[in-house]
C-alpha cells in the first residue's frame, strides 16, 4: 500500500474499521474532527510478525525494535491525526518510516490476544502489518502467551 493511499484512508475516515466509541460515526460526512482515540502523550505499543518487529511510540519519538535490535533504534517522528486513526512519520536507516494506527480488532496470529488497534508500517518500499495497544486501551488475553 502506498503512502498516499494510507494518508487518503486516514483522511476519509476508514469507515469499515470504526468500532464506534470515541471515533467518528461511519458515514457522518459532516464530522471533520481528527481521531481522538489515542491521546497525544499516550504510549502506543505495536508489534508485528513475519518479520518480527515492534516498539513503542510516545510524543515525538518512536523506538523501533527487531529480534536483531532488541534495545531498539530511536526515531524522531511527527504525528498526524486523521479522521480514522493516526500516523507517525520519520526516517530509519535512510528509509522513510510511516506507522499508521487505526481502530479495529487485531490478532497477532500467534497468541490468544486481541488488540484494539491495527498497525501498518511502511518502511521504505516495504509494508508490514501488526497490532497496537495503549495503556488506556490494552489487549485482551493472556499477559504472557
Amino acid at each position: 500500500m502506498k503512502r498516499a493511499t494510507i494518508a487518503c484512508l486516514l483522511s476519509l475516515g476508514l469507515a469499515a474499521c470504526q468500532p464506534g466509541g470515541n471515533v467518528s460515526v461511519p458515514g457522518d460526512s459532516n464530522d471533520q474532527a481528527p481521531f481522538a482515540g489515542i491521546a497525544p502523550d499516550e504510549k502506543i505499543r505495536f508489534a508485528g510478525t513475519e518479520p518480527f518487529w515492534g516498539g513503542l511510540a510516545q510524543g515525538d519519538r518512536l523506538v523501533y525494535t527487531t529480534p536483531e535490535s532488541a534495545d531498539g533504534t530511536i526515531v524522531p517522528v511527527k504525528h498526524f491525526s486523521g479522521r480514522g486513526g493516526l500516523s507517525l512519520s520519520g526516517e530509519l536507516d535512510g528509509k522513510r518510516l510511516d506507522l499508521t494506527v487505526t481502530p479495529g480488532e487485531c490478532s497477532d496470529g500467534m497468541s490468544d490476544r486481541t488488540y484494539p488497534f491495527v498497525a501498518t508500517l511502511m518502511l521504505g518500499d516495504e509494508t508490514r502489518t501488526g497490532c497496537a495497544w495503549t495503556d488506556q486501551r490494552g489487549f485482551t488475553g493472556p499477559q504472557n502467551p
